[in-house]
Protein backbone atom coordinates (compact mmCIF):
# COMPACT_ATOMS: atom_id res chain seq x y z
CA UNK A 1 0.00 0.00 0.00
CA UNK A 2 1.09 3.12 -0.93
CA UNK A 3 1.50 6.40 1.41
CA UNK A 4 -1.30 8.38 2.66
CA UNK A 5 -0.97 11.97 2.03
CA UNK A 6 -4.44 13.05 2.66
CA UNK A 7 -7.10 12.08 5.22
CA UNK A 8 -10.34 13.92 6.21
CA UNK A 9 -12.27 12.20 8.66
CA UNK A 10 -15.87 13.30 9.78
CA UNK A 11 -15.04 16.90 8.39
CA UNK A 12 -18.15 19.16 9.07
CA UNK A 13 -18.31 22.84 8.01
CA UNK A 14 -20.22 25.59 7.56
CA UNK A 15 -20.63 29.66 7.12
CA UNK A 16 -23.58 29.91 8.73
CA UNK A 17 -26.37 27.15 10.26
CA UNK A 18 -28.13 27.70 7.00
CA UNK A 19 -25.22 27.25 5.09
CA UNK A 20 -23.71 23.68 5.61
CA UNK A 21 -20.79 23.21 3.32
CA UNK A 22 -19.78 19.94 4.31
CA UNK A 23 -21.29 16.94 7.10
CA UNK A 24 -19.40 14.07 7.85
CA UNK A 25 -17.12 14.37 4.78
CA UNK A 26 -14.19 11.29 4.30
CA UNK A 27 -11.35 11.47 2.22
CA UNK A 28 -8.16 9.37 1.90
CA UNK A 29 -5.47 9.81 -0.59
CA UNK A 30 -1.86 8.17 -0.91
CA UNK A 31 1.03 9.00 -3.07
CA UNK A 32 0.23 8.08 -6.95
CA UNK A 33 -3.30 8.32 -6.55
CA UNK A 34 -5.24 11.46 -8.30
CA UNK A 35 -8.40 12.23 -7.31
CA UNK A 36 -11.02 14.94 -8.61
CA UNK A 37 -13.27 17.08 -6.81
CA UNK A 38 -16.25 18.22 -9.05
CA UNK A 39 -19.19 20.14 -8.46
CA UNK A 40 -20.96 23.24 -9.90
CA UNK A 41 -19.91 26.82 -8.72
CA UNK A 42 -20.58 27.72 -4.95
CA UNK A 43 -20.63 23.98 -4.37
CA UNK A 44 -17.94 24.20 -1.75
CA UNK A 45 -14.86 22.83 -3.75
CA UNK A 46 -12.13 25.59 -3.18
CA UNK A 47 -13.68 25.61 0.58
CA UNK A 48 -12.26 22.25 1.21
CA UNK A 49 -8.91 23.43 -0.19
CA UNK A 50 -8.68 25.99 2.23
CA UNK A 51 -10.17 23.79 4.88
CA UNK A 52 -6.77 21.27 4.04
CA UNK A 53 -4.54 24.20 3.89
CA UNK A 54 -5.76 25.46 7.38
CA UNK A 55 -7.08 28.87 5.95
CA UNK A 56 -10.29 27.94 7.44
CA UNK A 57 -11.08 26.02 10.64
CA UNK A 58 -13.36 22.93 10.61
CA UNK A 59 -16.86 22.82 12.95
CA UNK A 60 -15.66 19.50 13.43
CA UNK A 61 -13.48 16.29 11.96
CA UNK A 62 -10.01 16.01 11.65
CA UNK A 63 -7.67 17.09 8.68
CA UNK A 64 -4.16 14.99 8.13
CA UNK A 65 -1.72 15.71 5.66
CA UNK A 66 1.60 15.63 4.37
CA UNK A 67 3.92 18.35 2.62
CA UNK A 68 1.69 20.04 0.62
CA UNK A 69 2.07 22.43 -2.57
CA UNK A 70 -0.74 24.28 -4.59
CA UNK A 71 -1.46 24.98 -8.31
CA UNK A 72 -3.83 27.73 -8.49
CA UNK A 73 -6.20 28.51 -11.33
CA UNK A 74 -4.96 32.25 -12.03
CA UNK A 75 -1.29 32.33 -13.13
CA UNK A 76 -0.69 35.71 -12.54
CA UNK A 77 -1.89 35.76 -8.82
CA UNK A 78 0.56 33.19 -8.18
CA UNK A 79 3.64 34.95 -9.13
CA UNK A 80 4.75 38.53 -7.79
CA UNK A 81 5.04 40.94 -10.07
CA UNK A 82 8.37 42.60 -9.95
CA UNK A 83 10.99 39.29 -9.18
CA UNK A 84 11.51 36.62 -11.88
CA UNK A 85 9.98 33.42 -11.81
CA UNK A 86 13.40 32.06 -11.37
CA UNK A 87 13.51 34.27 -7.92
CA UNK A 88 10.59 33.04 -6.88
CA UNK A 89 10.99 29.57 -7.20
CA UNK A 90 14.43 29.71 -5.78
CA UNK A 91 12.93 30.88 -2.47
CA UNK A 92 10.66 27.85 -2.06
CA UNK A 93 12.44 24.71 -3.07
CA UNK A 94 15.71 23.30 -2.27
CA UNK A 95 16.93 21.82 -5.36
CA UNK A 96 17.11 22.38 -9.11
CA UNK A 97 18.14 18.99 -9.64
CA UNK A 98 15.15 18.25 -12.27
CA UNK A 99 14.67 21.97 -13.36
CA UNK A 100 16.47 20.74 -16.76
CA UNK A 101 13.74 17.83 -17.65
CA UNK A 102 10.94 19.66 -16.16
CA UNK A 103 11.34 22.45 -18.49
CA UNK A 104 11.75 20.47 -21.29
CA UNK A 105 8.74 18.43 -20.69
CA UNK A 106 6.62 21.15 -20.70
CA UNK A 107 7.58 22.97 -23.43
CA UNK A 108 9.72 26.02 -21.77
CA UNK A 109 13.25 27.53 -21.48
CA UNK A 110 15.37 28.78 -19.04
CA UNK A 111 15.35 31.47 -20.57
CA UNK A 112 11.57 32.39 -20.44
CA UNK A 113 11.92 31.15 -16.53
CA UNK A 114 14.07 33.55 -15.72
CA UNK A 115 11.52 36.28 -17.02
CA UNK A 116 9.43 38.58 -14.82
CA UNK A 117 5.99 36.90 -14.97
CA UNK A 118 4.10 39.73 -17.20
CA UNK A 119 6.56 39.07 -20.03
CA UNK A 120 5.09 35.30 -20.21
CA UNK A 121 1.76 34.00 -21.69
CA UNK A 122 -1.04 32.69 -19.36
CA UNK A 123 -0.50 29.34 -20.02
CA UNK A 124 3.59 29.73 -20.17
CA UNK A 125 2.70 31.27 -16.86
CA UNK A 126 0.61 27.99 -15.28
CA UNK A 127 3.07 25.73 -16.62
CA UNK A 128 5.83 27.46 -14.24
CA UNK A 129 3.79 27.22 -11.53
CA UNK A 130 3.04 23.60 -12.04
CA UNK A 131 6.88 23.37 -12.62
CA UNK A 132 7.62 24.98 -9.06
CA UNK A 133 4.64 23.29 -7.07
CA UNK A 134 6.90 19.87 -8.59
CA UNK A 135 10.50 20.90 -8.07
CA UNK A 136 8.92 21.77 -4.46
CA UNK A 137 8.52 17.79 -3.76
CA UNK A 138 5.28 17.67 -2.03
CA UNK A 139 3.58 14.73 -1.33
CA UNK A 140 0.23 16.36 -2.20
CA UNK A 141 -0.15 18.76 -4.97
CA UNK A 142 -3.70 20.61 -4.47
CA UNK A 143 -4.57 21.89 -7.84
CA UNK A 144 -7.55 24.27 -8.35
CA UNK A 145 -9.16 24.12 -11.91
CA UNK A 146 -4.66 24.44 -12.64
CA UNK A 147 -5.94 23.72 -16.77
CA UNK A 148 -8.23 26.82 -16.91
CA UNK A 149 -5.63 29.32 -18.60
CA UNK A 150 -4.73 26.87 -21.25
CA UNK A 151 -6.52 25.96 -24.56
CA UNK A 152 -7.96 22.51 -25.20
CA UNK A 153 -5.17 20.98 -26.81
CA UNK A 154 -2.44 22.38 -24.60
CA UNK A 155 -3.99 21.59 -21.47
CA UNK A 156 -4.22 17.68 -22.86
CA UNK A 157 -0.17 17.73 -22.93
CA UNK A 158 -0.05 19.53 -19.41
CA UNK A 159 -2.38 17.28 -17.87
CA UNK A 160 -0.13 14.29 -19.79
CA UNK A 161 3.12 15.42 -18.78
CA UNK A 162 1.91 16.26 -15.01
CA UNK A 163 0.66 12.44 -14.90
CA UNK A 164 3.99 11.25 -15.96
CA UNK A 165 5.04 12.63 -12.30
CA UNK A 166 2.22 11.05 -10.20
CA UNK A 167 4.18 8.48 -8.59
CA UNK A 168 5.76 10.74 -6.59
CA UNK A 169 3.12 12.78 -5.10
CA UNK A 170 -0.44 12.73 -4.54
CA UNK A 171 -3.02 14.87 -6.87
CA UNK A 172 -6.66 16.42 -5.26
CA UNK A 173 -8.22 18.01 -8.37
CA UNK A 174 -10.87 20.39 -8.52
CA UNK A 175 -12.19 20.87 -12.02
CA UNK A 176 -15.61 21.62 -13.42
CA UNK A 177 -14.50 19.57 -16.46
CA UNK A 178 -16.09 16.34 -15.70
CA UNK A 179 -14.32 14.70 -19.33
CA UNK A 180 -10.70 15.25 -17.40
CA UNK A 181 -11.95 14.07 -14.48
CA UNK A 182 -12.82 10.75 -15.85
CA UNK A 183 -9.57 10.49 -17.72
CA UNK A 184 -7.15 11.03 -15.61
CA UNK A 185 -8.71 10.27 -12.05
CA UNK A 186 -8.66 7.32 -10.04
CA UNK A 187 -12.00 8.24 -8.21
CA UNK A 188 -14.37 11.41 -8.91
CA UNK A 189 -15.77 13.07 -6.05
CA UNK A 190 -18.96 15.19 -6.89
CA UNK A 191 -18.95 17.52 -3.64
CA UNK A 192 -23.13 17.84 -4.22
CA UNK A 193 -23.37 14.44 -3.50
CA UNK A 194 -21.83 14.09 -0.32
CA UNK A 195 -23.02 16.96 1.73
Amino acid sequence: MKKEVLNIKELSFSYSQENQIYKNFNLSLHKGEIKSIVGSSGSGKSTLFELITNNLKPNNGIIKHKNISSIFQDPYSSFHPTYTIYEQVNDVVESFADLDILLKKFGLNFELFNQMPHKLSGGQLQRCSIIRSILMKPDLILADEPLSALDNILAFEVMKTLLDFKDKFGLLLITHDYDLAQWCSDEIIDIENVK
